[in-house]
């Protein structure tokens, strides 16, 4: 079924649009982000139905138990509205709170990222695996925010506090637009690891398991193991990982 996923997410992606030019005010960008989201999230729906009947989740949905797909039609839509290419489409099968299968598709990058649990991760079809790096002063780290992260009392605050923690021993920090994208870069040796405060379930479900079956290690920011209602969210190398969670301790 994962081949069946990837060829309806990858034909749905070539009809996304940006607008001509960004949305001047709030209103006018809820109803550009509709007009492009509506339908491509209708179609998905209705193609991954076929595949597979299950319970329904988008973005920012709590996961309930049995099997749901779990999608997000535009992931990193803010970068799409505003005529940048970090965006993509990610679609998870989760069973049970556990993600069974993940794909995420980037029209930019012509790049799809696909896993199942237990069979490995690949990119455009060849497996992938993380980074070899052993050192903080080598790492190329990414970061990102929950939505609506205000509405998540001291996240915003253990966001600042870690960065500034990493930004003394990475080689870099940076925030490449989406963040499941980010974890999967992670899981590709791209980045060597990302981290992230607050609860984001469905946008850390699908990528998680990319990570995972890829070979980096998945984590809460201080070494637990990451359920989707977890508090915080680390993917590292595997020469990294402990390095990072002493890193992220120290700043807490």
């Amino acid at each position: 079924m994962l081949k069946s996923v990837i060829d309806v997410v990858e034909a749905l992606a070539a009809d996304v649009r940006g607008p001509e030019r960004p949305p001047a005010s709030f209103e006018e960008l809820r109803a550009v982000f509709s007009a492009i989201d509506d339908p491509l999230a209708a179609n998905l729906r209705a193609a991954l139905t076929d595949l597979r009947p299950a319970a329904w989740a988008d973005e920012f949905d709590d996961l309930p138990g049995g099997e749901v797909w779990v999608v997000d039609a535009l992931d990193g839509a803010v970068q799409l509205l505003q005529g940048l290419p970090q965006y993509c489409l990610t679609v998870t099968l989760v069973r049970d709170g556990d993600p069974e299968l993940a794909v995420l598709h980037s029209p930019w990058l012509k790049e799809t990222y696909a896993a199942r649990r237990g069979a490995g991760a690949t990119r455009n079809g060849e497996p992938i695996k993380p980074s070899r790096k052993k050192a903080l002063e080598a790492a190329v780290a990414a970061t990102s925010q929950p939505p609506f992260v205000t509405a998540q009392p001291g996240v915003a605050e253990a966001a600042g506090t870690s960065l500034t923690a990493v930004l003394e021993q990475a080689a870099a920090v940076r925030n490449l637009g989406p963040t499941s994208w980010q974890v999967v870069d992670v899981a590709a040796g791209r980045l060597d690891f990302f981290w992230q405060y607050g609860t984001d379930a469905t946008n850390l479900a699908g990528a998680a398991l990319v990570a995972r079956e890829a070979g980096a290690v998945v984590t809460t920011a201080d070494g637990a193991p990451w359920t989707p209602s977890a508090g915080s969210f680390l993917a590292a190398a595997p020469g990294l990982h402990a390095a990072a969670v002493g890193l992220l301790r120290q700043a807490e």
